[in-house]
């Protein structure tokens, strides 16, 4: 397409009106650009029901084609995913695998389910209560095959936290309120998986989940010092509490139980290393927690200490059947049930995700988050507290090689047996041989590895790590993590108010325009400044918007620019690429913006919108304000016409400047002077010299490279 590059607008443009109307001053030399394809609004609908049909179509069509596609099978596998897994199982290649890997977490399940019970305020029964009909039921409506569900520390110590501010842990109300809480997070799980809000915890950012279980882990080491130091200590969220009342306590110090804790938990922490670092050990990290319980229930029974408290006596039996009671409770168990939620999807989703992409399957996190509330649900009806699933026990079932979900169906077979036929020596078990499994669990919840990598990579994302690990370790959970998430949330809100705003310059020998700061190779021209939206454009940062850009009319380096010379600016070139969404109060403010410029005899020239954002530039009457000539598919065709609007405004200011004689015979001599008129490839380069000097093709000149 050839245009002339002397376009209708160019009358606004021109330093004096009487200028314009004695004849155009311009060379009519031909500029070639790539036409920009406008939208017919009519076809999008200008009323509000064409409107609304079209967001209705872009929303839904997508899924009105795939339940379209969906067959009776494909229906069934979405209600049940076990039905996946159940037709293509090998029984020849999975079940060895499933059956030693749903062993290997079942026999690490039953010590940690009773220890997490513990840690909850709850008798360690319920913990093996809560490790037994969720799994069953995860593994029917769950998606992932290697996620292990059952009672984890970080919710044990929400739902002890919680609840010993409403009753003591000896009374039947604390169980009760333990046992509704997993009807309420139940229930919360499957609304936001059937509701599909599974995408509002990408608002919690890594450094806040890592700070967050940091301070975690060690209120929970902690809150077990108890039963290594033989006194009671002080039940509490937050760490000054607990060291203040293990401080007070230290003349009732017993040395048995310590000295019993610290050796288990040592052995466990030896197995766990070299359970990781050899692979022909990799089964010690799984026999740790067994292999504790073993120890210290064999030492109780043979030297019967008198100072090593003992679990006591444990119900024989599966569950019974029951209705969640003192739902009168429920509002104020609401904020923990939601916090609850939020940890459980945190930690199970992110797992479930990580192990379905190492076994090579697709997984729905929403489905994901139907599953756990199913299981959840179904447990409260069989006496479990909330349950999600475990990082640890989950890890150690993908390394035993478990393919479907039939390794869960195995480690709830070996919980049953042991509510069946264990209870009975389960009795003799040391509490610190329960508090030393704990503790070994939650050390590698310390992640100060992450603080170290943030430090070194990103300092506001150490800032956000480090508050709210410490409002976590001295406020408590539910503080630390509502000023974690609002501090992570005020980031994101400043980011998008103050987007980042790039001037760009051309790169020598090229047609591409990059950042000036991240390429200082880059030059500008006289007369014009490109600038770059990184961003969405809404009413939240358009005010920043419009402050830079009348910056940049001042505050542009002029070193390296070229082309003809002019004093001031004369267009100002806005590349929209990365601009996905305007709103409507934008669109006024760049209406406003506009007829500043014109008052100043500035030209806004666009470059390169996307078609939703120009459909609403078109809609709202910018096309037309601006002017259809001055929207352009390229940077380069924008420079090209406003370098060659910016070569005629100098030379008709050459021609005002001039004497009347030298007026009157301005077109004489702009015809002769055409010939030696800078050529358009020597203005595109920005060459402001004469062909005489210059000996070598613009096009040619080596292009340059420089990280910022």
């Amino acid at each position: 397409m050839e245009i002339s590059y002397a376009s209708p607008s160019s009358a606004d443009l021109t330093v004096s009106s009487s200028t314009a109307s004695s004849g155009s001053s311009m060379p009519n030399r031909p500029v070639k650009i790539i036409p920009l394809q406008h939208p017919d609004t009519t076809s999008y609908g200008g009323s509000g029901g064409g409107s609304s049909s079209f967001w209705s179509n872009s929303l839904f069509s997508g899924w009105r084609s795939k339940i379209k596609r969906m067959t009776v099978i494909d229906w069934i596998e979405t209600l049940l995913p076990c039905c996946r897994w159940i037709r293509a199982y090998r029984w020849r290649e999975y079940f060895q695998v499933d059956l030693m890997a749903g062993t290997t977490v079942g026999i690490m399940l039953v010590p940690q389910a009773m220890s997490y019970a513990k840690l909850a305020g709850l008798a360690p029964i319920y913990g093996l209560y809560s490790g037994f009909v969720p799994i069953f039921i995860y593994v029917i409506f769950g998606s992932s095959r290697q996620l292990a569900i059952g009672p984890v520390a970080l919710v044990s110590l929400l739902v002890s936290n919680v609840l010993s501010k409403i009753a003591d842990s000896s009374d039947a109300l604390y169980t009760e309120l333990a046992i509704l809480l997993a009807l309420m997070v139940g229930i919360l799980e499957c609304i936001m998986g059937l509701l599909r809000l599974g995408w509002l915890i990408r608002f919690i950012s890594h450094s806040v989940i890592s700070g967050f279980t940091t301070a975690s882990a060690i209120v929970i080491g902690l809150s077990q010092a108890k039963y290594f130091l033989g006194y009671d200590v002080d039940r509490s969220s937050e760490i000054v509490p607990i060291i203040k009342s293990i401080i007070a306590g230290a003349d009732k110090f017993l040395w048995p139980p310590f000295v019993m804790g610290s050796i288990i938990l040592a052995i466990l922490q030896t197995m766990k290393h070299l359970g990781k670092s050899r692979k022909h050990l990799r089964f010690l990290r799984a026999m740790g927690p067994i292999t504790a319980v073993v120890l210290g229930t064999t030492f109780v029974k043979i030297f019967n200490p008198s100072t090593i408290s003992l679990v006591g006596e444990i119900p024989q039996g599966l569950p019974s059947f029951s209705i969640p009671k003192s739902f009168e409770y429920a509002k104020s168990l609401i904020p923990t049930a939601l916090l609850i939620t939020g940890v459980a999807i945190l930690e199970s989703v992110g797992i479930a995700k990580a192990l379905a992409a190492k076994n090579g399957y697709e997984l729905d996190s929403n489905q994901e988050l139907f599953g756990l509330g199913v299981s959840n649900i179904f447990g409260s009806f069989f006496s479990a507290y909330p349950t999600t699933g475990s990082f640890s026990r989950s890890a150690v079932n993908h390394e035993s090689g478990a393919k479907t979900g039939l390794s869960g169906v195995i480690s709830g077979i070996i919980m049953g047996c042991a509510l069946l036929f264990l209870t009975p020596v389960f009795q003799y078990i040391p509490q610190c041989a329960l508090a030393a499994i704990v503790i070994s669990a939650v050390i590698s919840l310390v992640d100060y590895e992450e603080a170290i990598f943030l430090w070194r990579v990103d300092k506001k994302d150490f800032l956000l790590w480090t508050i709210t690990s410490t409002t976590t370790l001295f406020l408590g959970i539910e503080i630390g993590v509502l000023v974690g998430v609002g501090v992570s949330l005020a980031f994101v809100i400043h980011e998008s108010a103050n987007p980042h705003i790039a001037v760009l310059g051309r790169l020598p020998g090229t047609t591409v325009y990059r950042n000036i700061q991240q390429y200082p190779e880059a030059y500008t021209y006289n007369g014009i400044v490109i600038v770059r939206i990184d961003a969405p454009i809404y009413f939240a940062n358009i005010s920043y918007i419009k402050d830079r850009l009348r910056e940049y009319e001042v505050v542009v380096d002029k070193s390296a620019r070229r082309g003809p010379e002019v004093e001031r600016i004369y267009f100002v070139i806005l590349e929209l690429a990365p601009v996905t969404y305007i709103d409507a109060s934008a669109v006024q403010a760049l209406k406003d913006l506009y007829h500043e410029y014109k008052s100043r005899d500035i030209q806004i020239a666009i470059s390169n919108p996307n078609r939703e954002v120009l459909l609403t530039l078109s809609k709202a009457g910018v096309v037309e304000l601006i002017g259809k000539e001055w929207y352009f598919v390229r940077v380069h065709d924008a420079v090209q016409v406003c370098l060659q609007h910016v070569q005629s405004i100098k030379e008709t200011s050459k021609t005002l400047n001039s004497s009347p004689e030298e007026k009157s015979s301005f077109f004489q001599r702009l015809f002769r002077q055409r010939g030696e008129d800078l050529s358009a490839a020597e203005l595109e380069s920005g060459d402001n010299t004469s062909s005489d000097s210059k000996h070598s093709d613009p096009q040619l000149e080596p292009l340059l490279f420089r990280k910022s």
